[in-house]
């Protein structure tokens, strides 16, 4: 076995590697199924308690969540037809018909096998092409990471929205915030206006937590704090039966495979690999006409999807630096939080770092399998909490988190700030992922353009002489082209657009 894989898989199976992706699954869990409180919220509160971690550990911590939050949605989709997640739409179409015929239990431990399968596969993608990936990579030149980095913006924002247009605004006020601070060659300020503050420019932790907590707080606000979603469910055994998995296992082939492809190409998302793989499952299936009506494969399929997307999109994380959706894009962050850059020199200078994030990736999908089928019925009790107890925790923490950053107030100020932007686009339907990518994007992409003009002495034409760099921008001509019809001809279905709309747009699960 190569040293480094070795000594990655040792470095994920140490006891506090171990323990941080348990409790990183248990919350996961909890903040997929209850409705309002995002995967990405989730990740967002607890990013500033990893500062003080171990990034092994934080990156354990982080992966429990992601892959759990994905199994958590499904929860309350089946239980109260109410998605946890966007991604676990198209899991309540079935789901909470079998809840309705007394058989929440079969539903539940349904959703959590396919969960766990498709999580299987995209982590054997993971482990077999991000290494390979990751030496095609270090060829790329200062003009080839540009245009990579510039396709990958154009697929998240071709994505992110019903509108293409709002989605390429909503980058480019990103790309305009980022100019804030010192010039990276040149050292000088730029925008900030005689503040002192701003030399250093906007922090896009900062940034982060005010865009998808503010205004998630103040949503939920709106909607009552004391509801309770309380009532009595027909639960039964949550332990799958023989024939239910055979039944399933072409529909969760299905959603597995759809999802770790869609979740290797930016910008995709959970939501569109659940729908497609869906669809797939019912044109094969010869159950196909029971699907909405309460069939298992209904169930399967999509939640093997949404499962594998995550996977799928750890690949062009790790190898290239593109994060695949909004949540890897966070976990990039809180990687150069550690000051590990993912990209394919992770693979060359840390490699032993960077099998353990993969084998932490199995680990997650492990704790997700086992702490969901031996804790389902304690954990559904958390849909009832007042939200009058979360929300007032989850506010603190994100003023806590904002400040200790660099223990400046200022901080705090700019996290509202931004908190105020992330209302305003929810206000006008502008999708927050393309900003929140441009914040961490737009530094590569500003660094590698300068390098590549002062290298060609202002040649422009090194970005189409490069064969790399000249695939990229063809790329993003398709994928921009893509977006274009696939917002004029292609309709999805109506459930969809609703819960993503619910979350300003946000595909991130």
């Amino acid at each position: 076995m190569n040293s480094d894989i070795a000594a990655g898989f040792l470095q994920s199976i140490g006891p506090p590697n171990l323990a941080a992706t348990a409790v990183g699954a248990v919350l996961g869990l909890i903040f997929g199924m209850i409705p309002g409180m995002t995967i990405s919220t989730g990740i967002i509160v607890l990013l500033p308690l990893t500062f003080v971690l171990d990034p092994n550990m934080s990156i354990a911590l982080l992966l429990g969540l992601y892959v759990s939050g994905m199994t958590g949605g499904s929860f309350s989709a089946i239980l109260l037809n109410i998605p946890g997640t966007p991604s676990a739409s198209a899991t309540a179409l079935d789901g909470y018909p079998l809840t309705q015929k007394g058989e929440a239990g079969r539903a539940l431990g349904i959703s959590i096998s396919a969960s766990f399968f498709g999580g299987m596969v995209s982590f054997a993608c993971l482990f077999l092409i991000a290494p390979l990936l990751a030496d095609i990579a270090l060829g790329f030149r200062a003009a080839d990471l540009f245009s990579l980095v510039f396709f990958g913006m154009t697929v998240i924002c071709g994505f992110t929205s019903r509108s293409m247009v709002k989605g390429l605004l909503s980058a480019c006020i990103g790309l305009l915030i980022i100019t804030v601070g010192q010039d990276p060659v040149m050292g000088t300020a730029r925008f900030t206006f005689g503040n002192a503050n701003l030399l250093a420019g906007i922090h896009f932790l900062t940034a982060m937590i005010g865009l998808f907590a503010i205004p998630q707080l103040v949503e939920n606000l709106g909607s009552g704090t004391n509801q309770s979603t309380s009532k009595p469910y027909s639960f039964g055994s949550v332990i799958p039966r023989a024939a239910d998995l055979a039944r399933i296992r072409i529909s969760t082939a299905i959603g597995s495979l759809c999802g770790t492809f869609l979740g290797i190409l930016p910008g995709a998302g959970g939501p569109i690999a659940a729908f497609i793989s869906y669809d797939y499952a019912k044109k094969i299936s010869h159950r196909g006409d029971k699907f909405g009506k309460g069939e298992i494969e209904g169930i399967a399929a999509p939640e093997s999807a949404n499962n594998a997307v995550a996977g799928g999109a750890l690949i062009p994380m790790m190898t290239l630096g593109i994060p695949g959706d909004a949540v890897t894009a966070i976990l990039i962050g809180a990687l150069l939080i550690h000051g590990l850059a993912p990209g394919p020199l992770l693979f060359l200078e840390r490699a032993d770092f960077a099998y353990a994030v993969i084998f932490s990736y199995f680990w997650a999908n492990i704790f997700n399998l086992a702490i969901a089928l031996v804790a389902i019925r304690v954990l559904v009790r958390l849909l009832a909490a007042p939200k009058s107890i979360l929300l007032p925790l989850i506010a603190v923490l994100c003023v806590v988190g904002s400040y200790s950053l660099r223990n400046s107030f200022f901080d705090v100020y700019i996290m509202f700030a931004f908190g105020l932007i992330g209302l305003a686009l929810r206000w006008l339907e502008m999708p927050v992922v393309p900003l929140l990518l441009a914040l961490v994007l737009g530094p590569q992409l500003e660094e590698h353009l300068r390098v590549a003009l002062t290298s060609s002495q202002g040649d422009a034409t090194i970005f189409l002489t490069s064969p790399y760099s000249a695939f990229f921008l063809a790329m993003s001509l398709v994928s921009i082209g893509w977006s274009i019809w696939f917002e004029r001809y292609y309709k999805p279905p109506k459930a969809k657009l609703d819960s993503v709309a619910e979350k300003g747009g946000d595909y991130e699960k």
